[in-house]
């Protein structure tokens, strides 16, 4: 791309700046963004439940190995409990409270008892020694029905890593999800707080000790819906990081300056199979950790040493490969200002990037820095800026004038891909609906009886068409990993 269609591309991503400016109730959005999480939830449903169309549901979870699994969330739009994408979703919920809590007012307990759903959940999962519990439902089996999660009878089987079937990535990602909640519930419940930290601890050596995919052991339940195409290093640096920050202990930094290369060395490979060497710094999401770890590593060095290599320049480059206007840019816009990537449920992308965006321009603030792409100057402000267009696209100001969450003004998703959602709530029709008995609820073209309130569908397509419809999984199924860092965006842009 030369100079001069490097800066039409900007031109036009201002004009959609401008001429979709509009006022959004971002304090709404944030509320309805929490709630979505009480949607999700598996388990016995507490008295305070506020989406009561969902009921109790995968009570014997892990009664038929004798350990109890019930609890945590179902990751998406079917009924399994997929650990690795839950875990990352409850890291990132973690650090949007610690980074943004204080501007997120009542919403703030919401948002703690989404993190404890999860880490109760988690505390389970690692329980007994030597085992990490990675997923709980035969995917297959589900997905081969349409039901509610409360009238679930596939299999729920437990599947898990070990010692001889070895999984970092996941248990990495929990003991990162375990140690960034320990954060959050340190001024709150001490107790809880340290149980969580040294659960961190535990579960990270056996990670580190252990090493190895989970591709390998439990791959032919865990693929293709959640295989690790980047490798297991980056959540092996995430959860070292996030233990630092949690305890402070100088053995983890080592490990996380000891053990850089590993990822700068990873061949990475996306989900289309294109693979590039250099550890991907451009890439945040549940599969791979890389922007994250140099943004968060970058406020523990910003004001003692600006230039730590690689991890600010790596944060810096990251930025570049966002920024419209910068010559290094790599992600693509559709005409409407949507950032895209190839893949499935790309609004995964949009929240999480933003989300870094907006923690790196707060980093930049403090460390009184700016960012060089090239002869583009990018300051903090201008971060924010790209992060709230991205916000905003997402609650409609779009081509479409259209809310991709579900209940958040007046035009939004009404056939999302949700097996609760599209099947009539118990209140509704008490009896049992069966594997196939759901089958004319998915293929109808009625909206969805029950509204699952802040559910962020995948989105649009490059060109800013979006389809309403439940049988296309890629644009209409919500997932956790979506809202998760928009729940930190849209506390701060609640109050500023």
């Amino acid at each position: 791309m030369s100079q001069v269609q490097r800066l039409l591309v900007f031109v036009a991503m201002m004009m959609v700046v401008v001429t979709k400016v509009a006022s959004h109730d971002y304090g709404d959005a944030l509320s309805k963004s929490i709630l979505f999480f009480e949607g999700q939830r598996s388990g016995k449903l507490p008295p305070n439940q506020r989406m009561t169309w969902r009921k109790d549901s995968a009570l014997r979870d892990g009664f038929d190995i004798g350990v109890d699994l019930v609890g945590g969330y179902y990751d998406a739009g079917d009924n399994v409990k997929f650990n690795f994408p839950m875990a990352f979703s409850t890291t990132t919920l973690a650090w949007s409270v610690l980074e943004f809590g204080n501007f997120m007012g009542s919403d703030l307990s919401n948002a703690l008892d989404a993190i404890k759903w999860a880490t109760d959940y988690f505390l389970k999962a690692t329980s007994i020694p030597g085992f990490v519990y990675a997923q709980v439902g035969d995917p297959y089996a589900d997905h081969n029905c349409w039901e509610r999660p409360e009238d679930m009878d596939t299999p729920r089987t437990s599947y898990a890593v070990s010692k001889q079937f070895p999984g970092s990535e996941v248990s990495a990602e929990i003991a990162a999800a375990l140690a960034a909640s320990s954060l959050v519930f340190r001024a709150i419940d001490l107790e809880y707080s340290a149980r969580l930290l040294s659960r961190a601890r535990t579960v990270f050596k056996f990670a580190n000790q252990y090493q190895g995919s989970y591709n390998d052991g439990i791959g032919r339940w865990v693929c293709p819906f959640y295989c690790d195409f980047s490798g297991y290093q980056d959540e092996l640096l995430w959860g070292a990081a996030w233990l630092y920050r949690a305890s402070k202990e100088s053995n983890y930094w080592n490990y996380v300056v000891e053990n850089i290369h590993n990822l700068e060395n990873t061949v990475v490979k996306n989900i289309y199979g294109f693979s590039y060497s250099g550890g991907s710094y451009a890439e945040f999401g549940w599969d791979t950790k890389h922007a994250g770890i140099s943004i968060l590593v970058s406020n523990l060095v910003m004001n003692s040493n600006p230039n730590f290599s690689p991890f600010i320049p790596n944060a810096d480059k990251f930025v570049c490969t966002v920024l419209p206007e910068s010559p290094t840019v790599s992600v693509q816009y559709s005409p409407g200002g949507l950032l895209f990537k190839p893949g499935g449920s790309n609004l995964q992308h949009p929240t999480a990037l933003s989300f870094l965006l907006v923690v790196y321009a707060r980093y930049l603030s403090q460390g009184n820095r700016v960012i060089h792409c090239g002869g583009v100057v990018a300051t903090p402000a201008r971060l924010i800026q790209v992060a709230r267009g991205q916000v905003d696209y997402i609650l409609g100001s779009n081509p479409l004038n259209m809310s991709y969450m579900v209940g958040y003004g007046n035009k939004f998703p009404q056939r999302i891909h949700h097996r609760g959602s599209s099947l009539p709530s118990i209140n509704q029709q008490p009896g049992p609906i069966d594997c196939k008995g759901g089958t004319p609820y998915f293929s109808s073209n009625n909206p969805n009886p029950n509204l699952l309130i802040g559910a962020v569908v995948g989105g649009p397509d490059i060109k800013d068409s979006y389809n309403d419809s439940r049988a296309d999984f890629v644009q209409s199924e919500p997932t956790t990993y979506i809202n998760a860092p928009l729940v930190g965006l849209l506390a701060y842009f609640k109050t500023h």
